[in-house]
């Protein structure tokens, strides 16, 4: 039995629906089922209502599982709000879930963080990831680590942000640094096809997995990639990192889905690739290119 947390989020629901698919007995983990419903083919999925901030939540839903996919991280393209903060849901959070495990009799658990992960400043949002990381390789589980770099797909919010910015401004987009910087955008169905292999193969616990597309491109490449496929031609200006964070934290404290954060802007000053060729070498898959995804797909 498999339990998958965060399983209405971007990558949840894509493992979800590929457990279903090869015939996976599992489990998902929800904060509201009304809203898992319109999501997940709940006729093959066992929905139990519960949330990874409150322990005592978690019972039900590890009963009886034998591994977990944890893909409840809190990513920074999401604001904070209420109870929903970085540091409580990634570090405290994984805790939680680490101690459910346990006491379960859970014994292997695959999580998915991101590429680049390391230890940062305290407080920062990356520092977070890093303490959830070392939770996990610490847990004295089986465990592995999904480090997949920006994930490309229907309803990325990276994407989907940036499609949006490029849509509703004028003349202008802002670019958030140089744009020179380096990203290496996966599809998330190959990411879900890494994450299978994890989960059939124990022999590859007890590794850190970073996961990246098979070309590396700038921030300044994927905006001109989006505004090709949406046919609209905007131009480029770099914004001053100051006021670039200050234009962020205005949208944040006014939107409720903000199409930039000031932790995703964090996340600018930390490597986001690795080699080409990294998921053919260790997975045996060769992943699809962002431009032929925007050529078959779209840029939604």
């Amino acid at each position: 039995m498999i339990l998958v947390t965060g399983a209405t989020g971007f990558v949840g629901r894509s493992i979800a629906a590929r457990l279903v698919k090869e015939g996976e007995r599992q489990k998902c983990l929800v904060r509201n089922k009304e809203t898992a419903k319109k999501i997940l083919n709940v006729e093959h999925v066992e929905l139990v209502q519960g949330n990874i901030l409150h322990p005592q939540t978690l019972t039900a839903a590890f009963a009886g599982v034998d591994t977990v996919i944890d893909s409840s991280f809190m990513t920074a393209d999401r604001k904070e709000s209420g109870e929903e903060r970085y540091y409580s849901v990634n570090v405290e959070g994984t805790n939680n879930i680490i101690a459910a495990a346990k006491q379960s009799g859970v014994k292997r658990i695959i999580a998915i963080s991101g590429m680049g992960t390391r230890a940062s400043k305290p407080g920062t949002y990356m520092n977070g990831r890093y303490l959830a990381e070392e939770a996990i390789k610490h847990s004295e589980l089986g465990w592995s680590i999904a480090q997949p770099s920006i994930q490309f797909g229907s309803g990325s919010a990276f994407f989907k942000g940036l499609a949006e910015l490029i849509r509703h401004v004028p003349v202008i987009v802002p670019v958030a640094g140089s744009g020179n910087e380096q990203f290496q955008p996966i599809w998330v169905e190959d990411v879900t096809t890494c994450i299978m292999q994890l989960v059939r193969n124990p022999s590859m616990d007890g590794k850190m997995y970073p996961m990246g597309g098979s070309e590396i491109i700038t921030y300044g490449q994927i905006l001109d990639m989006l505004m090709a496929s949406l046919k609209i031609k905007r131009i480029k200006v770099p914004g001053p990192q100051p006021l670039v964070l200050l234009a962020a934290a205005a949208m944040e404290a006014v939107l409720p889905k903000p199409p930039v954060t000031t932790a995703a802007l964090e996340l600018f000053q930390y490597p986001n690739c690795d080699a080409p060729d990294i998921v053919q070498k260790t997975f045996g898959i060769t992943p699809m290119k962002l431009g032929d995804y925007l050529s078959t797909y779209g840029a939604d």
